[in-house]
């Protein structure tokens, strides 16, 4: 059965079952994360299995900092070093070419490998603890919304011999930008609330956004291929103008309402985006056990600011996934 602990006893029993090549949940700033050692081939492999997730979809090694990150790499470049001191700890991963130590399973058997240190200080604490890089893609089967509370790591994981390190609510809500530094030029494989503008800006060079992957091939950051974030419930992302039209039996999430058109359910939404991406997840898992027949989901604020339209910009890609056709 799912285990929610908390405080340092949480810590130790999370590294106790690294140690056995055993899986622990555990919280970082965007989503909880479902970690093993990244570099037992075994145990990557019951992060695939308990997950469902394809093996052609690599997995977001964390570290402790800097010095850790230098020794999963082949070279750790000035690129790297001017990125991560100016987003890590933070939810920036950054991809480059893989060390020989870095299992084949990791990286969906691709020559590059992604890593990123989380702002989380329980996620820290763990991997100081436990001494190594541990993997952590979302805790969640694959597909499904990402969690962000450690109740919904149990809801998704019912059954697992699984310990959850309770961390609270994710503050970033939202999956990290992924960076490949291992091309030129440089590329966003992923959107995140930092942009494409800022790390311009922090590199003084060009930096192009390329989010569609081939699925013929293995990805080079998870998130890219096919669908994801998605509800259990048939799911629409909606206009302003169009929710007025909604039944009793679809349940919104929206921020420019004050009540349900039509009597049903609301989930309200903030209207300022950081605040948004950090409720979205949260909101469609409360969505899909109102047990409605239907979920429309309002389309977020428009943006202004450069901040802004990164966030909106990674909340949208999360959402246009998330729709089952």
């Amino acid at each position: 059965m799912t285990e929610i602990l908390e405080g340092p006893i949480a810590i130790a029993r999370g590294v106790e079952q690294l140690a056995k090549g055993q899986l622990v949940a555990f919280p970082t700033e965007t989503v909880y994360g479902l970690g093993a050692d990244a570099l037992d081939p075994a145990a990557v492999d019951r992060v695939f299995a308990l997950k469902g997730r394809p093996s052609t979809n690599p997995l977001i090694v964390h570290v402790s900092g800097i010095e850790m990150a230098k020794t999963l790499v082949e070279d750790w470049t000035p690129a790297a070093d001017t990125i991560a001191k100016a987003y890590w700890p933070g939810p920036m991963t950054i991809v480059l070419p893989k060390a020989a130590c870095i299992p084949g399973n990791v990286s969906s058997d691709g020559p590059t490998v992604a890593i990123r240190c989380p702002a989380h200080p329980c996620a820290l604490a763990l991997i100081e603890a436990f001494g190594k890089p541990i993997v952590g893609p979302s805790a969640n089967p694959s597909g499904r919304i990402s969690p962000t509370t450690p109740e919904h790591v149990g809801d998704g994981f019912p059954n697992a011999d699984l310990v959850v390190i309770d961390g609270g609510h994710c503050r970033a809500g939202i999956e990290s930008t992924v960076l490949d530094l291992s091309t030129d030029p440089i590329r966003v494989l992923r959107p995140g609330i930092i942009g494409v503008h800022a790390i311009r800006e922090t590199l003084a060079q060009p930096v192009e956004c390329d989010t569609i992957a081939d699925a013929s091939e293995p990805a080079r950051s998870p998130g890219t291929i096919g669908a994801h974030y998605q509800p259990r419930t048939p799911t629409s992302l909606v206009k302003s103008d169009q929710l007025s039209s909604a039944k009793p039996t679809t349940v919104l999430i929206a921020w420019s309402i004050d009540a349900h058109p039509s009597g049903g359910e609301l989930i309200a939404m903030p209207s300022a985006l950081s605040a948004y991406a950090s409720a979205i997840y949260r909101s469609m898992h409360d969505a899909d056990k109102a047990g409605a027949n239907a979920l429309w989901i309002e389309q977020p604020p428009q943006a202004t600011t450069p901040e802004d339209i990164a966030i909106r910009g990674a909340i949208m890609e999360r959402l246009r996934r998330a729709v089952q056709s």
